[in-house]
């Protein structure tokens, strides 16, 4: 995937014009670039990016708080956090507010502009080492008795729930236990056209916005058994 429209959102100027220009250099567009957190959702909700690079420090507001406000303007865009800090809650914090995945900044540039198109794409995509904490955290709501993951469970039982195919079923299960788009592909004897399909189909049956949703969706429900 080229020329993704993307926007850069960071408090050091120096570093953020890197970023840019690394983007423009690998074909993408950088619509805009930002070293705020409010003026960044305004500025995004008028430029319409398909992912925002964002830093988790800025000087007004939290990234946590800038990924809420750009959820509410623009549901379908995707949040790339690019940060500075590992730390386990800080990365909780922003899947849960909505992120598509988390990268530290010492990440070569090569496995940035990866973790771009592959978020672009809709994949979830995390520091090595971070993936298997997000999992391991829905897994550990999705045992709690009471909690999000209770009430999310009640609130599902509330209706039908949603008919998917045999094939959604069984890439929902992959999805869940972590496996990106090509593993699912790989292991199915599918094209990662095909397999991409099939997760945005489930997406629309299940009203989820992006394959975090639908990772913690299925664990909920046992499927990464």
């Amino acid at each position: 995937m080229s020329g993704v429209r993307v926007m850069v959102v960071d408090d050091h100027p120096m570093w953020r014009e890197g970023v840019a220009r690394d983007l423009t250099e690998a074909g993408h567009v950088v619509v805009a670039t930002s070293g705020e957190g409010r003026q960044a959702v305004r500025v995004a909700a008028a430029t319409r990016p398909d992912v925002v690079v964002l830093d988790l420090q800025l000087p007004d507001v939290s990234g946590v708080e800038v990924i809420r406000g750009l959820r509410a303007a623009l549901p379908q865009v995707r949040v790339l956090m690019l940060s500075a800090s590992g730390e386990q809650q800080s990365v909780l914090d922003a899947v849960k507010a909505g992120a598509t995945g988390y990268l530290v900044k010492s990440a070569a540039p090569a496995e940035f502009l990866e973790a771009v198109r592959r978020t672009a794409a809709g994949e979830p995509v995390f520091t090595p080492g971070l993936a298997g904490l997000v999992l391991g955290e829905y897994r550990r709501l999705a045992a709690a008795p009471s909690g999000a993951a209770a009430t999310a469970g009640r609130d599902c039982a509330a209706g039908p729930a949603p008919r998917l195919t045999d094939r959604e079923t069984e890439v929902l299960r992959l999805v869940a236990k972590g496996m990106s788009y090509k593993q699912i592909a790989d292991r199915l004897g599918l094209s990662h056209r095909t397999v991409q399909n099939h997760v945005q189909n489930t997406l629309g049956k299940l009203q989820l916005h992006n394959r975090v949703e639908l990772t913690r969706y299925a664990i909920e429900r046992g499927l990464d058994d």
